[in-house]
């Protein structure tokens, strides 16, 4: 194989693995639901593309074809991310305000009517 593509695809993986992780721990770690929806939406959809692009690419370079099934699971997957946390996101806006998860914009409200109380 070309050293050239070999570390094109090797730098495919690193980047993709990266942001898998990024938005992972973005997952994990953020404090609030709304926030959390932009960790496995955008950073680990773009990370499995890449992981993605870097099959393909080895399987065009070996000879198997374009690959079908990597083609069909980036358009799912780059189709299905965002409508699933807009769904998400609309579900969680529609509950009893009680129990919808509270919202960015609701907390830093909420930290600016305490602050100018004070």
């Amino acid at each position: 194989m070309n050293v050239v593509l070999e570390s094109l695809l090797a730098a495919l993986l690193l980047i993709g693995s990266g942001f898998v992780l990024v938005g992972s721990l973005g997952l994990v770690k953020l404090s609030e639901f709304f926030k959390r929806l932009h960790g496995p939406t955008k950073a680990t959809t773009l990370g499995v593309g890449c992981i993605l692009m870097a099959s393909i690419g080895f399987h065009a370079w070996l000879g198997d074809g374009l690959g079908a099934r990597e083609v069909l699971i980036t358009v799912f997957l780059f189709i299905t991310a965002p409508i699933s946390a807009h769904v998400m996101a609309r579900a969680a806006l529609r509950l009893a305000p009680g129990l919808r998860p509270p919202t960015p914009t609701s907390e830093a409200a909420a930290g600016r009517s305490a602050a100018t109380r004070d």
